[in-house]
């Protein structure tokens, strides 16, 4: 029997939703008011003030002039999350190394909640800008580090991951559709390397690698260039080698439950 998207969720608490999307709106804010709060989110003031005083006194934000911003506690959490990752010192060991030698962006991925979610971000020194950064979260299907996981997580995994995906054009290589996904993971697992041909942002071109274990991928590990300098040629040739040698050393130094 096909499961309800209720039945496949399960029940939800709406305050417990409530004081996140609190939490989300803060982030993007250097600070905000109870007014500002209420009007975003489309509650009475009230219900935003008791959510707010609940996590003011969970140390979770604190006031800030005529506002709320999150509190250094947050800060606290997200080292806590990091050095929950295996060899944390060893991944951002190999991206700087990554970045450095290729001159570009170099970024190491994992998969959470169906989407590549950035652990660590390094820029080398003819890196262009990106909106990336640890913590954030891009598509797995328009991006070489989730495409590079992608194709060797488990089975059913990754096919729950791809049936619930909502695909979106955005440039006019992206993949749109899960056939054409599945080819392009087919691919992957035959050359050991992930690519992202201005599938995501136009102008830009990725390569990734998939740090593996046994029986599962931990994440990638991958380099981002303008077109105009990841060529056809250095794309497939030194760069893909250089991404899977970095996702090599972390496999050898990584110690897998």
């Amino acid at each position: 029997m096909t499961k309800t998207s209720n039945e496949s969720t399960g029940r939800r608490i709406r305050s417990v939703e409530i004081a996140f999307k609190i939490l989300d709106t803060v982030r993007k804010n250097d600070q905000i008011s109870v007014t500002e709060l209420a009007e975003t989110l489309g509650h009475s003031k009230s219900t935003i003030h008791s959510h707010l005083r609940t996590l003011e006194s969970q140390e979770i934000i604190v006031r800030s002039g005529n506002g709320y911003r999150l509190s250094l506690q947050v800060l606290d959490m997200a080292n806590d999350v990091r050095d929950q990752v295996a060899n944390y010192d060893v991944i951002v060991n190999e991206v700087d190394e990554l970045a450095n030698e290729t001159k570009e962006i170099s970024q190491f991925g994992l998969e959470e909640h169906m989407k590549v979610s950035y652990l660590y971000k390094a820029r080398g020194n003819q890196a262009v800008e990106t909106a990336s950064r640890a913590g954030g979260k891009q598509p797995m299907y328009s991006t070489s580090l989730g495409k590079a996981i992608l194709a060797f997580l488990p089975a059913d995994r990754r096919e729950a991951i791809v049936d619930n995906t909502t695909f979106t054009r955005k440039t006019a290589t992206t993949i749109t559709d899960p056939g054409g996904l599945y080819e392009e993971l087919d691919r992957i697992t035959e050359r050991g390397y992930a690519i992202d041909d201005e599938e995501n942002i136009e102008g830009l071109r990725c390569v990734a690698a998939p740090v593996k274990s046994e029986k599962t991928v931990l994440g990638a590990i991958s380099v981002t260039g303008p077109a105009s300098r990841i060529t056809d040629d250095y794309l497939h040739g030194e760069l893909a080698e250089s991404v899977q040698r970095a996702a090599n050393v972390i496999e050898l130094n990584t110690k897998f439950s």
